[in-house]
């Protein structure tokens, strides 16, 4: 498939007014397909920027937003009836690790019976391909790297990981059962402009800027300090691109890719390119006041994608350091928050 076939397509995408899911929304209306995007807006990071995010999407004559649940199996089902989407992208999810330790039900209703709701959609109006998130979590502990999609993937150390592994249990099933081409996409740490809140880089610069201290729960330890394979947005959505281009063949059904940057840094590389970054962007000096602290249970000790099998299918190859990316991060921080402008960060208006 070619651009200009793909522009003859309807996409559904959920979790439109996402962090991945905006962007590729995004890109594929600068294509000139067109896209129908799902979000429930959820609160839990600042609704004020997921509508920001949609703000950029609304001009767009092929664009049509629908605030609703995928947990909703009514109202997924009359959207699946109504527009019969040809390809859908299931971006929509409760994120985060440590988060599904304090409120695990969020994760069921979303992750699971939101994603069920997604495959019987697509199992009673047929589509041509469905991409859907998992998660570089679904590895677990294993101490193997880089982190090969053929791993055994059966010890998740978090609730996340294990929806994202059922998610991609109930997809190989759906497929086989119902013929319906699906791919999973095993994300690495995302960041970017515009990116979640939630995310350690962004909380870090939201914490700084309210003068607080950052807490960095890696024991100290520089030695042996976490590693993170973090992709650049740009890079991810690419890789997407390259896939909706290039379905599943006929005689396979369900894949399953890491999409990552195939080069991890140290988390405390990560944290000084930052402070350098905000630096540059704002003129002046920018250092972060760190505590350090363990683990938390859930994390894991090193994230690093193999993307040989992404590579060899579509030709996906992530360009972007984490210099220039932080960079592009931190200036539209800066802008956004237009910290040129005042001597004070009120952090109220990133919550």
């Amino acid at each position: 498939m070619n651009y200009k076939t793909l522009t003859s397509k309807k996409l559904l995408i959920t979790g439109a007014a996402g962090f991945i899911g905006f962007y590729l929304c995004k890109k594929l209306l600068e294509r000139g397909c067109q896209v129908i995007g799902v979000d429930n807006i959820n609160d839990f990071y600042d609704v004020n920027l997921k509508h920001t995010r949609l703000e950029k999407l609304k001009p767009y004559k092929k664009f049509t937003f629908i605030k609703n649940d995928i947990s909703d199996k009514t109202i997924i089902s009359k959207i699946f009836e109504e527009y019969r989407p040809n390809i859908v992208v299931n971006l929509a999810a409760q994120a985060g690790v440590r988060y599904s330790i304090e409120n695990p039900d969020v994760y069921i209703q979303s992750n699971i019976i939101g994603f069920y709701n997604i495959l019987e959609a697509c199992r009673n109006y047929p589509v041509d391909h469905l991409v859907y998130a998992s998660s570089s979590s679904v590895y677990g502990s294993n101490k193997k790297i880089p982190f090969e999609e053929t791993d055994f993937v059966d010890n998740p150390v978090s609730l996340y990981a294990s929806t994202k592994k059922s998610n991609e249990l109930m997809a190989h099933t759906y497929s086989h059962l119902y013929k319906i081409p699906a791919t999973g996409l095993r994300f690495f740490t995302v960041y970017g402009p515009m990116g979640r809140p939630d995310m350690a880089y962004f909380g870090f610069t939201d914490k700084h800027f309210a003068g607080k201290s950052i807490k960095i729960f890696n024991n100290g330890d520089f030695e042996n300090d976490l590693y993170r394979d973090f992709t650049y947005i740009d890079d991810i959505v690419e890789g997407i691109e390259c896939l909706l281009n290039n379905p599943p063949m006929s005689d396979v059904q369900h894949k399953v890719f890491n999409i990552g940057n195939n080069n991890p840094e140290k988390l405390m590389t990560f944290i000084e390119t930052l402070e350098k970054s905000l630096s540059y962007a704002l003129g002046r000096e920018v250092l972060f006041e760190k505590v350090f602290e363990p683990i938390k249970p859930g994390d894991v000790p090193a994230t690093y994608a193999s993307t040989e099998l992404l590579q060899e299918a579509v030709g996906y190859k992530p360009k972007t350091s984490i210099k220039e990316g932080l960079q592009k991060f931190a200036n539209w921080y800066v802008n956004y928050y237009e910290l040129n402008k005042k001597q004070t960060f009120d952090n109220s208006q990133s919550k």
